[in-house]
């Protein structure tokens, strides 16, 4: 596997509709006229995953006031994304991409340096979409830790 064709600003968002972790379906179109921040991670329950959920749980209520809605991805069951919600009261829907089909239309999905060796997995991702539903920002391979500071900086809210 190559790595994957990454989004950038101007390009239209792929649509989706995926399981989320309340049992329900979410899908892009029905967020069209607000702005959604999608970021990708590779596991519920990790510990990069969990702090990078927490810093977006924690700063959900300002994303919101800004008129950002927060989806996190990650190819994860329904069922393992809903324990992971209720273990780290998560408040935020969490959506189940579990044949990875849009994660890899976001350019998410593919070869990776971990610890000095290639593999294939979830690239650590997050994209900013308008309310038209093109992408504003699409940011690659970002730190579990400080990436929502640093992304709060980037739109102008801190």
């Amino acid at each position: 596997m190559t790595s994957p064709t990454r989004l950038e600003a101007g390009d239209t968002a792929p649509d989706f509709a995926l399981p989320t972790d309340a049992g329900n379906t979410l899908s892009l179109k029905e967020l069209r006229g607000r702005k959604v921040v999608l970021y990708a991670y590779p596991a519920a329950m990790t510990p990069g995953c969990t702090t990078q959920a927490c810093d977006f749980r924690d700063s959900l209520a300002s994303l919101q006031a800004a008129g950002y809605e927060v989806i996190g991805i990650s190819p994860d069951s329904p069922e393992k994304l809903a324990k992971f919600r209720d273990r780290d009261a998560i408040t935020f829907p969490l959506v189940a991409d579990t044949d990875k089909a849009v994660l890899l239309a976001y350019g998410a999905y593919g070869e990776k340096q971990s610890y000095g060796r290639t593999i294939t997995g979830v690239i650590r991702s997050t994209f900013v979409i308008d309310e038209e539903g093109r992408i504003e920002r699409a940011l690659y391979n970002v730190k579990a830790k400080g990436h929502v500071a640093k992304l709060r900086r980037d739109l102008g809210l801190d």
